[in-house]
């Protein structure tokens, strides 16, 4: 730097570069480096750094893509101690981060490190639990963490090794086939720095071959060698260009830069470049084609498009299985091609082709296993006073037991993997613990994961992973039910005072109405003044059933009568829906119909202690936490449902699904009252992002599927002891008691009809018997029947009041029939009283 240096090229590692850049801001000279990657050698703190190559922060978004493309939620990171490897790995921090995944451990390898630091570092990350593993080191020590991987058998199938491009870079100088030990890393996926091909790349490629073979040079070109080249070029332009501007170089003294007594560093040598910002603005405005393509910077600083090729070792070299840019994120097409396209970079959008993986296998690895340290899996459970039948723990793992728990049990079994268990018990038994406090204890890793019923709610899944629910558990409400006495007039409750008298008017009236319009043309209503009277009542009031006979010809009366019986129709459906209502809803002991009345209600609610339901009354419905009761066992339940809130009860009971089911199979005089009003579910909650999660959601879909999932449930869920006939819960069956004031009143009538019959009947009789009576000859006709009976025989006299036999005879008779015969007999008196008086008066003659 004492020799006047107007520009640096260099260095090739970023450890190197920070110490640089230190130096060269003072100096006021660019740095155009082609080989720090480290994405802390940032522009805000090192003015004068210009990065020639790619950032190491795409590659690790690179990483990261690969990461979410095979769904994989953890990896470990393997990486050298120094600003090269930790820059590099708090950037893949942050891009797994971005895409919901994360680095479980971190695997630290001190520089210069020997075999045996090396082999102690993968030890430890075989004992961890991903097998997702990104290797980001320096060449000199990356070769043999594979070597000692495969002495630990960690090369085998299973595992996931994706390193970042120092391998490629290694690769690509060995030479085609000149590398020994490509048996260590079959199944790798490494990345590598895009340079699409050109034909001033191919001229580069075989100019290079030929100075190699003339100077007897080993290695083979890599991408950074592309980028070595084009960084030289870059800064010849520049220099070129700002000489081309009549710029001086000129350098002036820093007082500042003084050797103090006995330094050898001879800072008083160093100059600072006088024309240092103009040759950085110079070297920011280049925009020329290289031979890794474009080469232009951003406002960062970053040479705009980076890209990765993306290979799998396998065999005696490597395949490409896709790309990755910035652009457009993962592709099986070249990145220049999409760059002519809009950018695309949704899920349906990333391809990549298959993948050889360690262990020569094409299945994708599942990524993690459990972890190696002789732990088993740590389940927390619920220790609740009741309601047993869904989870009950006891003392230690052999005596849990539950529908829960045999869920879980049987979803763990069908996992490809043995998952040792150790049941953790969480409460004393006497009263309902926590249930968020159980849940905290997942992100406080005091627990692996929590099985029971555990609904899954909006704030759990904040701090806990939740599986495919097993089953539904929405909340429902619970109210006690008593049998109402019915009333014997209750058929009149439908209907106010009013609406009966108003009613009754509507028929009259519009009886009359119909009548008036119909008397001048229809002979059915005309008659007698007593027969239309009758005829206007028993038109309007059959209509009510639509009984009516009398046909109606005028269209005016057939208007009126439409819309008439339109009313009918709509009188007769209230009528009936209300009185169904008031005949069931009465049954309702406190008149909680559902949820909206009591919540507008101030009655005591109860609640299961220790459970998700108070918060959602409280949050969510804004109940008063006062008029909340918390309760723990189904006795509780009963003994509060049957006092009452007027007894230091409750109104009703908000409890989920699964429990509601249990409490009324043992008590039958409570019922669930209206709608189920949320649509949780019950779940297994595991750490954040633990894989366990979707594999036992997977398993519960299967369980599903198989018809396991119910046949559990109908072992737990037994049918409930006592029927409805018994709760009086079942279909209302309505009793003689509702009814009989209607039946009395249609009694009545009937016999006040059938009095008023048989009283006309009798009157009728005695008339008729009296006509037959008076019929008899009298003391003028006796001799001439004297005289004719001595010729014909005699007949029976008849009596006056006639036997009872006579008179069913005489009620069988139309009225017609005996009008005539009474019309009749009166005819034939009075022609015999009448032929009588001519023989009194003809005598003495």
């Amino acid at each position: 730097m004492e020799k006047e240096v107007v520009a640096v090229i260099g260095p090739q590692s970023s450890g190197i570069g920070h110490v640089i850049s230190h130096v060269v801001n003072e100096l006021h000279v660019p740095l155009l480096s082609f080989a720090a990657t480290d994405p802390t050698l940032s522009a805000s703190e090192y003015p004068y750094f210009l990065r020639g190559t790619i950032s190491d922060y795409f590659q690790m978004h690179a990483v990261a893509s690969i990461v979410d493309y095979y769904q994989w939620k953890e990896v470990t990171a393997i990486f050298v101690d120094d600003d090269y490897g930790r820059g590099g790995v708090s950037a893949l921090g942050d891009a797994l981060a971005a895409k919901r995944a994360r680095i479980s451990y971190k695997a630290a390898i001190p520089p210069n490190s020997n075999t045996d630091v090396i082999n102690d570092v993968l030890f430890r990350v075989n004992m961890m639990e991903s097998r997702v593993l990104v290797v980001h080191v320096n060449p000199d020590a990356g070769m043999r963490i594979f070597s000692i991987a495969n002495k630990l058998r960690m090369m085998a199938s299973g595992y996931v090794w994706i390193v970042t491009d120092w391998l490629a870079a290694v690769l690509d100088s060995s030479g085609s086939g000149d590398f020994k030990d490509m048996s260590y890393i079959q199944g790798l996926i490494v990345l590598r720095h895009h340079t699409p091909d050109s034909d001033a790349k191919k001229k580069f490629i075989s100019k290079w071959n030929n100075v190699a073979r003339n100077r007897s040079i080993g290695s083979a070109l890599n991408s950074y060698g592309f980028y070595a080249y084009d960084s030289v070029w870059i800064a010849a332009r520049a220099i070129d260009q700002l000489l081309d501007s009549g710029q001086q170089i000129n350098f002036s003294a820093d007082p500042r830069l003084n050797d103090s007594n006995g330094s050898t560093l001879r800072l008083s040598t160093l100059k600072i470049f006088d024309g240092g910002e103009q040759l950085l603005q110079q070297l920011l405005l280049t925009n020329i084609t290289g031979l890794t393509g474009r080469v232009q910077f951003d406002s960062d600083r970053n040479l705009v498009r980076p890209a990765y090729d993306i290979l799998n070792i396998g065999g005696s070299g490597s395949r490409l299985i896709g790309y990755w840019s910035n652009y457009s994120g993962l592709s099986v097409v070249a990145p220049e091609i999409l760059y002519q396209k809009p950018p695309d970079t949704s899920m349906s959008a990333q391809r990549l082709y298959s993948v050889v993986w360690p262990g020569d296998t094409t299945t994708k690895p599942r990524g993690w296993v459990f972890p190696n340290n002789g732990q088993p899996l740590r389940v927390g459970v619920p220790n609740k006073p009741s309601f047993k039948e869904l989870v009950s723990g006891g003392n230690g793992s052999d005596n849990v037991s539950g529908y829960s728990i045999d869920i879980f049990n049987a979803a763990i079994k069908l996992l490809p993997y043995p998952v040792p268990c150790q049941f953790i018990t969480i409460g004393d038994g006497l009263k309902n613990p926590s249930y968020d406090d159980i849940i905290s204890r997942i992100s406080t890793n005091s627990l692996d994961a929590v099985v029971g019923d555990f609904a899954i709610v909006r704030n759990r899944t904040k701090i806990a992973e939740f599986t495919q629910p097993y089953i539904e558990a929405g909340l429902v409400i619970v109210a006690p039910v008593r049998q109402a006495t019915s009333s014997a007039w209750a058929f009149l409750k439908p209907f106010t005072l009013e609406m009966w008298c108003v009613t009754g008017a509507l028929f009259i009236f519009v009886g009359v109405v119909v009548w008036i319009l119909e008397h001048r043309t229809n002979e059915e209503f005309r008659g007698s003044p007593r027969r239309q009277v009758l005829t206007i009542f028993w038109f309007s009031f059959s209509t009510m059933f639509f009984a009516h006979r009398q046909n109606t010809v005028s269209a005016l009366g057939r208007f009126v009568l439409i819309i008439w019986l339109f009313v009918v129709l709509i009188i007769n459906s209230s009528y009936t829906a209300s009185l169904t209502s008031i005949l069931t809803v009465q049954q309702l002991a406190t008149g909680i119909t559902g949820l909206d009345n009591l919540v507008a209600s101030a009655l005591p609610i109860g609640y299961q202690a220790g459970k998700f339901t108070r918060n959602y009354l409280i949050d969510e419905l804004n109940v008063a936490a006062s008029r909340l009761v918390p309760l723990s066992t189904v006795q509780e339940y009963a003994d509060a449902l049957n006092r009452g809130p007027d007894d230091g009860g409750v109104a009703a009971i908000v409890d989920e699904m699964p429990c509601v089911e249990i409490f009324l199979s043992h008590h039958c005089n409570f019922r669930i009252v209206g709608q189920e009003f949320t649509k949780e579910g019950w779940g297994f909650a595991f750490q954040r992002d633990s894989p366990l999660a979707a594999d036992l959601s997977t398993a519960i879909l299967q369980l599903s599927e198989s018809g396991q999932l119910q046949r559990i449930h109908d072992e737990w869920f037994t049918a409930a002891t006592c029927s409805s006939e018994e709760s009086g819960l079942g279909a209302v069956r309505l009793g003689l008691g509702s009814f009989w004031g209607l039946f009395l009143v249609c009694a009545l009538i009937c016999v006040f009809a059938l009095s008023i019959f048989f009283v006309r009947v009798c009157w009728q009789y005695s008339r008729y018997s009296n006509s037959e009576a008076a019929g008899e000859p009298g003391d003028t006709a006796a001799v001439a029947t004297a005289a004719v009976a001595e010729i014909q025989p005699t007949k029976p006299k008849p009596t006056r009041l006639g036997s009872f036999k006579e008179l069913i005879q005489f009620v069988d008779k139309k009225e017609e029939e005996v009008k005539k015969e009474m019309k009749r007999r009166s005819s034939e008196k009075d022609t015999r009283g009448a032929g009588s008086s001519d023989a009194h008066s003809a005598s003495p003659a």
